[in-house]
């Protein structure tokens, strides 16, 4: 059974992409065991001098490391991911990087009708950065437009053809999952690229050919 991080993409106590994710979890429990991630209790981030990482990201990076992939639940505000994702996927990119080749799901709910469709763009240009490089599965887009009205009162999803829609995708990630465990030729290298990514220099040595 394959081991996944949910990560809750936003600091509200009361949200929809939290339901959506505990909704997986529960659905999908015959075929992984989904632990949710909390992003609400990180401190600000400000690329601290003395490099020091706090215990709590140490503790987020070993789980989301040691896990076979990634649920990310993103809502939108202002046509982009909420502060509290930027600054989670900051700390996560910060002297630790669990997410390099990592394979990584993209769901998101909204009040409105476009389900955080331009924040999961947004999303997905952040994790193929040089310091996350997160492998997202491609063509994919789990929208769950009006999600207020999208749930039961046991928390589960009423929407016949949203429950399809999250079925097929997931099952795709499983395969996703499976494909990507044997494209790890590269993981060293990838990892060391990260850790040694430096914007100050970035297209220095280009500058000067």
């Amino acid at each position: 059974m394959k081991k996944l991080i949910g990560l809750v993409g936003t600091n509200s106590d009361a949200s929809t992409n939290r339901k959506l994710l505990q909704y997986m979890q529960k659905h999908f429990a015959n075929e992984a065991n989904i632990e949710l991630m909390e992003i609400k209790d990180l401190p600000l981030f400000n690329k601290p001098q003395d490099k020091k990482i706090p215990d709590l990201v140490k503790e987020m990076a070993a789980k989301i490391e040691a896990s076979d992939g990634v649920i990310i639940s993103t809502p939108e505000y202002d046509h982009a991911i909420p502060a509290a994702l930027a600054n989670a996927l900051h700390w996560l990119s910060f002297g630790v990087f669990p997410f390099v080749d990592k394979p990584v799901m993209i769901t998101g709910a909204s009040y409105g009708t476009l389900g955080s469709s331009r924040a999961q763009a947004q999303l997905r240009q952040i994790l193929d950065s040089p310091e996350l490089q997160g492998r997202i599965m491609p063509n994919s887009e789990y929208l769950l437009g009006h999600s207020l009205q999208a749930f039961d009162e046991e928390g589960a999803l009423v929407r016949p053809y949203d429950i399809e829609k999250l079925d097929g995708l997931f099952a795709d990630f499983l395969t996703f999952i499976e494909l990507t465990s044997h494209l790890q030729g590269a993981h060293a290298a990838n990892k060391l690229k990260a850790a040694n990514f430096n914007w100050d220099n970035y297209g220095v040595e280009e500058e000067n050919k």
